[in-house]
């Protein structure tokens, strides 16, 4: 069954086929990829529900989003609920929290106050709250259904860490706005942000994200994509104190607009750092 599933899904272009049979394969048996994994390599046969598994199949090969039709999405050590309305999280946002991470880490700052701008499913914020014991995160999400699946999330690790659900605030508003969290300016020790940066003229040809990721979680307002990502500087300059750092994930056409328009807006140090593919991938400035 996974290898015809597999042949199925190279038909309508998938690009990761057998994977995504057996993480299918996985959820219709409720077991973990692991176990699918063992069965293959011992002959065994699992049971599973022969219905779910051939309607998930189905879908995935109309290009539904892997993580729509199982409804859930991995992001460093949390497992995220997700599904329309909210962008997936992805593995190259792993690399801007651990960006922020270290700088908390080699700044020794034990219990650090952060922002997360553009919050999504909340994965950064979440991430950070519950990998960093006693920091304390305000995360502002703008649209109504990536809120409820914030929101969602939020419970989620709240029942498992209730300290982190505790430290962890939500805020629905415009992440670019003066009037967002004002509460909070020059107070904030790092704001770690994946905002809308594909340029209008760059519309993704996987249709995944083209066709399900929300357009306002994708596009940065602009032909070259920068426009969102530049208010974004803005915002994070009125946030941090003195010292405070901004990491924000960008395209990767972006990275030398970016640091100049940091550097000409309270930024005295900024740079693009690489991802894990070693593409430029994120903004690091440090507040003047």
């Amino acid at each position: 069954m996974i290898r015809g599933a597999a042949e199925t899904l190279r038909a309508a272009g998938v690009d990761t086929p057998e994977h995504d049979a057996k993480l299918l394969m996985a959820e219709a048996a409720g077991v973990e990829l692991r176990d699918v994994d063992k069965a293959l390599l011992m002959g065994e046969t699992l049971a599973y529900d022969t219905a779910r598994f051939d309607e998930m199949v189905a879908r995935r090969a109309k290009r539904e989003p892997l993580q729509h039709i199982v409804g859930h999405a991995p992001f460093r050590y949390l497992d995220l609920e997700v599904g329309p309305g909210v962008f997936i999280p992805r593995p190259e946002t792993e690399t801007v929290v651990q960006a922020g991470l270290d700088w908390l880490t080699r700044n020794r700052i034990a219990t650090p106050r952060v922002v997360d701008l553009c919050a999504g499913s909340g994965a950064i914020g979440l991430s950070v709250v519950t990998e960093v014991r006693g920091a304390e995160v305000w995360a502002v999400e703008l649209s109504d259904e990536a809120y409820a699946w914030t929101e969602r999330n939020r419970e989620l690790v709240a029942r498992r860490d209730p300290l982190a659900g505790y430290n962890y605030h939500l805020e629905r508003g415009d992440a670019t706005s003066p009037l967002t969290l004002p509460q909070l300016d020059g107070t904030i020790d790092i704001v770690i942000t994946n905002p809308p940066y594909v340029p209008l003229a760059a519309i993704p040809e996987q249709p995944e994200a083209r066709d399900h990721d929300p357009d306002m979680a994708l596009y940065g307002g602009s032909a070259d994509g920068a426009l969102i990502p530049e208010r974004i500087v803005l915002r994070a300059a009125g946030l941090l104190r003195a010292g405070g750092a901004l990491v924000m994930e960008h395209d990767i056409s972006q990275g030398d607009r970016l640091v100049a328009y940091a550097r000409a807006n309270g930024f005295t140090e900024a740079r693009t750092e690489n991802d894990w593919t070693g593409r430029p991938r994120f903004l690091f400035a440090v507040r003047g």
